[in-house]
């Protein structure tokens, strides 16, 4: 705002954050019945956009059997004591982009 007493005038600022990429993708993990599986990625940037974590299609939360991290620009799924059933694709999503595993 600018303001001269008998005049004023108003504008805003607008910001669109830009969007983050992959730089680091997915790699194939292999363990034991019991033990933890753990994904990592890193992105180009920190950013406020949504990112996902899928097991096959279905979209994964932070729970019991599920930890997901974020540390800066690294993002981390930690699937506990994985079963037979968890056997698949892992897919981790931010914007446009996505890797999996």
């Amino acid at each position: 705002t600018c303001d001269t007493g008998d005049q004023q005038t108003t504008a805003a600022v607008h910001l669109k954050e830009p969007a983050a990429s992959i730089v680091e993708r997915l790699k194939d993990v292999a363990t034991y019945e019991g033990e933890d599986a753990v994904f990592e990625c890193r992105l180009s940037r920190e950013t406020a956009q949504d990112a996902q974590w899928f097991l096959g299609d279905v979209p994964l939360q932070s729970n019991e059997m599920n930890e997901i991290r974020v540390q800066g620009t690294r993002h981390s799924l930690i699937l506990r004591k994985v079963t037979l059933e968890d056997c698949g694709s892992i897919s981790f999503k931010v914007g446009q982009h996505s890797s999996t595993a």
